[in-house]
């Protein structure tokens, strides 16, 4: 079992996504593990997306979604 998560690492910020018809890793199992996310770090810094209709496998606008997240909370590349 892991210890507490402290220092800088309690202010990660977390994207964590799934679709709600996944049939390999249900969506319930994706809010279990975003509330146990939520007690470990800051939960003000999780975000859970849910996509209607994605089974376990990608769409556009999850992409988006990660796209943006990436550009927020990470800096330019020179």
């Amino acid at each position: 079992s892991q210890g507490p998560i402290s220092g800088v690492n309690k202010d990660i910020a977390v994207l964590q996504c799934h679709g709600d018809c996944d049939p390999l890793v249900p969506l319930m199992f994706g809010s279990l593990t975003v509330e146990k996310l939520k007690s470990m770090i800051n939960p003000a810094n999780v975000t859970f997306k849910t996509y209607s209709g994605l089974m376990h496998s990608s769409s556009l606008e999850e992409m988006m979604d990660v796209k943006q997240f990436i550009d927020k909370h990470l800096p330019p590349m020179d």
